[in-house]
């Protein structure tokens, strides 16, 4: 099943609104490709040995975000949005080439497979609940903010159980605001198909770093 198979079957003999219907496959549309360029790039970063950036890499990221939000309703905020996925894509060579070296691509694989599923299975439990998880928002962005907090902290902690918990936090938050965004674009509170693949890319990517944590660093002795 892929962006377009999720969007369809859910829609198809549904009630939603025509615009809803248009933001939700748009949406899915402008993930599909953004998610195969930041594969490409991926691939190129790993085969250019592009260092691992660490830290750094949020001064680019949060002004190629502030980038996206600038420009979501001109045509320059679809170009703004491959940019910015294009350089998740990137980030993710050295840790990709870190894990290759290490464990093989199995590890990769199940955080594909892990992180698809997770995917289509919270994105569909609400499309077909209808759920309204707008009030989740606040909670749920909070939340992801301390788990953040405490993991830049563990940088210099070195605490394996913190670690773990701050994945844990990463993993369950993400899910969490992969169904808040669709319950937000199917109940009106998302019109905007740019903002809403930038937000579900962004957790998809750290749901797959998680993943890839969970399988490709875990049984380090």
């Amino acid at each position: 099943m892929d962006m377009d198979d999720l969007s369809n079957n859910v829609i198809a003999g549904s009630e939603l609104d025509v615009s809803v219907q248009k933001v939700l496959q748009n949406t899915y549309m402008l993930l599909g490709a953004t998610i195969g360029f930041s594969a490409v790039m991926a691939g190129a970063s790993i085969l250019l040995r592009v260092p691992y950036m660490g830290l750094w890499m949020l001064l680019p990221y949060f002004g190629l975000l502030w980038m996206v939000e600038k420009n979501k309703n001109n045509s320059s905020g679809i170009a703004w949005c491959f940019a910015l996925t294009g350089f998740l894509g990137v980030t993710l060579g050295p840790i990709l080439s870190a894990v290759l070296a290490l464990r093989g691509a199995e590890p990769i694989m199940l955080a594909l497979g892990s992180t698809a599923l997770t995917f289509f299975a919270a994105s569909a439990y609400v499309l077909q609940t209808r759920k309204n998880l707008s009030a989740m928002g606040g909670f749920l962005f909070i939340g992801l903010m301390v788990a953040f907090v405490g993991g830049i902290a563990n940088i210099f902690l070195q605490i394996p159980a913190l670690a773990l918990t701050v994945s844990c936090m990463f993993a369950i938050l993400c899910t969490g605001l992969i169904m808040w965004q669709t319950s937000m674009i199917i109940h009106g509170g998302e019109r905007n198909y740019i903002s809403a693949t930038v937000t579900l890319f962004v957790m998809l990517y750290n749901l797959f770093t998680v993943f890839l944590t969970f399988f490709g660093m875990g049984n380090d002795e």
